[in-house]
């Protein structure tokens, strides 16, 4: 594997190892990098060259004086020179809109979120458990109704 040259975005984030033939690549392609940066957890990667990253952010209610965890998911654009994987915590930049959707890029890869996979777990069992108790519910008014 040969290590090329990439452009320099302005931004203080290591340079990606691999090179990519994607356009819109901040690194190897033609798309600058402008406006608001965050740092989130990709979500999923089922779309081709696209991501979706959350991240928490706190809201101040003042009726109550405290504040309330709230989450925030965007689609973003995924290089093929940075390995995005679902679990990984990545710092992403805005740019020009790439389609519909996808207004941000993926800048720099941060290594792997601590208990992802034990937290996707989790939410997927309490799902089935709802779903569960939801199809009892239901079979119990209609042994109900048939009285």
């Amino acid at each position: 594997m040969k290590h090329t040259m990439a452009n320099n975005i302005g931004i203080m984030v290591k340079q990606p190892k691999k090179e990519c033939k994607d356009s819109n690549c901040p690194f190897h392609g033609s798309v600058n990098v402008r406006g608001r940066q965050h740092t989130g957890t990709v979500v999923s990667t089922k779309m081709h060259r696209s991501a979706v990253v959350q991240w928490e952010h706190r809201k101040f209610l003042p009726k109550y004086e405290r504040y309330e965890r709230r989450m925030t998911k965007v689609t973003v654009h995924a290089p093929d020179c940075l390995d995005i994987k679902e679990g990984d915590v990545v710092k992403i930049a805005e740019t020009r809109p790439l389609s519909k959707t996808k207004h941000y890029v993926v800048i720099e890869n941060l290594g792997e979120e601590r208990n992802f996979k034990l937290k996707r777990e989790l939410l997927e069992e309490s799902k089935k458990v709802k779903k569960e108790s939801k199809e009892e519910e239901e079979s119990s008014k209609s042994k109900g109704e048939g009285q």
